[in-house]
């Protein structure tokens, strides 16, 4: 059995183990590379849990693309989420539309509403949720664990793929003919909202196109790390 054969069984029993113990059970989907690798496992193998996605308002043409994409390609359902209007509508006036430039605080405030808020709501009810993330993706991911409970959450939290290399990530899609988004091909390794997001260059870290004015410590929305600040 080769190494990537080894850890999609993994993947597998870790997908199992999910679904037996702390059912009901949901995936977190962002939509980027390591996702559809387990969009794809979760359709094929574990189709009882559920998929979301966060709409945040601001996300490329490509990522809608790619939703429409997995509807047409899977039998599993992808529910979306979106941020409060009231909420959105406040920040607005008062920062501005692309506000969240101006200031770190802006801009976690900013990702609470658009992401934050609208996670809270799909993990409402559920005894764990699942993510694509992988140790080697930023700074701020190397303490993660496959299981582990999420304080910040109250549940549980899986993180499958944690030891999978970008370039088993990509091999997986390739010889399984997984969708994934379109930017990716045009260097764009780490997808978000549209003005948080630029391309890279060879040898750039991979998160280094996601809010590229800010230091890399703290490269993060809110989903996956406490200390997010609300909007004010």
């Amino acid at each position: 059995m080769s190494e990537l054969a080894q850890k999609v069984a993994q993947v597998k029993q870790l997908l199992a183990d999910a679904v037996r113990d702390f059912s009901p059970v949901c995936f977190a989907n962002s939509l980027g590379a390591e996702d559809m690798v387990l969009t794809d496992l979760i359709a094929k193998y574990q189709p009882d849990i559920e998929m979301f996605s966060l709409d945040t308002g601001r996300l490329p043409q490509e990522t809608y693309n790619l939703m429409q994409a997995v509807r047409e390609r899977y039998n599993a359902p992808l529910k979306i989420y979106f941020p409060a209007a009231p909420a959105v509508e406040a920040y607005v006036e008062k920062n501005g539309v692309n506000g969240f430039y101006d200031s770190v605080e802006n801009r976690k405030g900013c990702c609470y509403i658009r992401k934050v808020e609208p996670l809270k709501r799909a993990l409402a009810g559920k005894g764990a949720w699942i993510t694509g993330m992988r140790r080697d993706q930023a700074v701020t991911r190397g303490s993660l664990e496959f299981s582990a409970f999420d304080a910040e959450q109250g549940l549980h939290k899986f993180n499958p793929l944690l030891d999978w290399t970008n370039a088993e990530v990509w091999q997986y899609i390739k010889q399984n003919e997984v969708p994934y988004n379109a930017l990716h091909d045009r260097f764009y390794p780490s997808i978000g909202c549209a003005p948080c997001t630029r391309s890279v260059t060879p040898g750039e870290d991979i998160r280094s196109g996601r809010w590229w004015w800010e230091s890399a410590d703290g490269k993060e929305c809110g989903l996956h790390v406490s200390g997010i600040s609300r909007p004010k």
